[in-house]
């Protein structure tokens, strides 16, 4: 049942999401950008594996100017909006986890990302990301570890006790109101299912369902407000979803070890990516007139 409207909440925001975008591709009709294709399946085939995207495309799409800074979120929302609703289905029925909790992680991540648009300008950005690279780090020690035989190995559970299981869900909140502050919600839910006893598949439909609920809400309300190079658009639409169905084989067919060191290789990344966020210098307030 929580299943079934999963998906049909999924194919709903789907719908829109295409129809609004095709709506804005016939006002102005052009051809895919070969350099989006290109950017878009590097990006998304990490994505899958659980390496966040958006990190990489926004020092991309910097690097290349191919859009105005203040456009490059936009850019990415609407760009990935299917690549990451083709994630979600794909992992929603291709990986095992309790389905209630599977519905209440999903739903708290949502309303904490709506939530998170009001508050997120309140909250300390640079403390919270040291304190997430920091964090991140010491799983990734303790991960390795255990891959190594010194601590005792991590769990193959798809179902959680309840306290556990609501931490889970009040975790999963949590990381939905930081998503506005650019922390991703990948790696801390690979970290956090993991660490109690769960499968590390478990965290994929958690974090993808999520992310492409968010994804697809966010995207067509940016597809109807703001300017955007639908060419570049299309270009990531179209590299994207390839690279998510060779990624997702691989996620799916790998052994529960190989699958634990590719747990400790993307958190100890996102570590470094927020740990050097939290290190850079804020930006400069515009000098007052004289």
């Amino acid at each position: 049942m929580i299943h079934n409207l999963l998906l049909a909440a999924l194919t709903i925001g789907t719908v829109l999401f295409a129809v609004a975008l095709f709506q804005a591709w016939r006002r102005a009709p052009v051809s895919p950008s070969p350099e989006g294709v290109a950017m878009s399946a590097v990006s998304n085939f990490f994505d899958t594996l659980g390496i966040s995207s958006f990190a990489s495309t926004t020092a991309y799409l910097k690097f290349r100017k191919l859009v105005p800074d203040e456009l490059i979120p936009c850019t990415m929302m609407v760009g990935y909006g299917l690549p990451a609703t083709t994630q979600a289905f794909i992992f929603l029925n291709v990986v095992k986890i309790d389905p209630l909790l599977l519905g209440l992680g999903i739903a708290a991540s949502v309303v904490g990302g709506l939530v998170g648009v009001s508050v997120a300008a309140w909250l300390p950005v640079r403390p919270i990301r040291l304190v997430m690279g920091i964090g991140l780090l010491i799983a990734a020690a303790s991960f390795a570890a255990s891959a190594l035989g010194l601590m005792p190995p991590g769990g193959t559970a798809t179902s959680l006790p309840l306290i556990p299981f609501l931490i889970v869900v009040a975790a999963s909140f949590f990381l939905g109101v930081l998503v506005n502050l650019g922390v991703g919600n990948f790696a801390p839910t690979l970290v956090l299912v993991s660490l109690l006893g769960m499968d590390p598949r478990a965290a994929f439909p958690l974090m993808m369902g999520s992310a492409a609920l968010l994804v697809l809400v966010a995207g067509v309300r940016i597809i109807r407000a703001r300017p955007l190079n639908m060419a570049l658009v299309l270009g990531m639409i179209l590299g994207g979803i390839p690279a998510v169905l060779v990624a997702a084989f691989i996620v799916k067919s790998l052994p529960i070890e190989q699958l634990r060191w590719g747990v400790i290789a993307v958190v100890t990344y996102a570590a470094a990516v927020m740990l050097h966020a939290a290190a850079a210098p804020p930006p400069r307030a515009a000098a007052e007139p004289a």
